[in-house]
């Protein structure tokens, strides 16, 4: 098995459709926090990465969002994207690893966390914060769900627990918001947390 820092790992995954804890939906969650956005949001510069089957990043463009940036480092989900959604611009469709990205050429004003963070090596966890902290502008939000929830195993998703996130991301982020999330794809129930969080100056 390639490890999963590897682009070939989740090449090959998607080309076997092994990604088994695809929804094949807009994650309930993220619909609801998208659908009270303010009309003044959809010219934000959003960032999706590890985006995957990219459901969220295609709901926001058919709600007329302008500015949403796809990340993935496999391919085959972006080509798929592509096929789905021919209108959405090319330019927003990255074939790259989110950690080589420069904060030099990208800054967004908020993120979208959809099971990006539970397919990393968690030993990458602090990376991660790090990364995502120096791509978002000053007053950037962090926005998504992690799962509250331990799995034993060494391959994805890699779960977690509450206390480990905050410990993770308190010396970058202030958190709004981290708590179970309500409104979970039924398969979720009781093992997500809904997180909001705001980049410290």
């Amino acid at each position: 098995m390639e490890p999963v820092s590897e682009a070939k790992f989740w090449q090959q995954r998607y080309e076997t459709d092994s990604i088994g804890w695809d929804m094949g939906e807009v994650s309930p969650p993220l619909k609801a926090y998208i659908d009270q956005l303010p009309e003044s949001a959809k010219d934000q510069a959003i960032l999706v990465p590890g985006a995957g089957n990219a459901y969220e990043v295609g709901y926001l463009h058919e709600q007329g969002f302008t500015n949403v940036t796809l990340v993935d480092f496999a391919p085959a989900p972006i080509a798929a994207f592509a096929q789905r959604y021919p209108k959405f611009p090319t330019k927003n469709l990255l074939c790259a690893d989110f950690f080589t990205l420069s904060a030099e050429d990208f800054q967004f004003d908020w993120v979208l966390e959809q099971t990006f963070f539970c397919a990393i090596d968690p030993s990458r966890r602090d990376e991660y914060v790090q990364q995502m902290a120096a791509l978002l502008k000053p007053n950037g939000k962090l926005v998504g769900l992690l799962f509250d929830k331990v799995f034993g195993r060494d391959e994805p998703p890699f779960g977690g627990t509450k206390a480990e996130y905050q410990q993770r991301f308190v010396a970058s982020f202030d958190i709004d918001i981290m708590e179970p999330s309500y409104h979970s794809h039924p398969a979720r129930q009781g093992s997500e947390l809904f997180v909001k969080m705001r980049v410290k100056d």
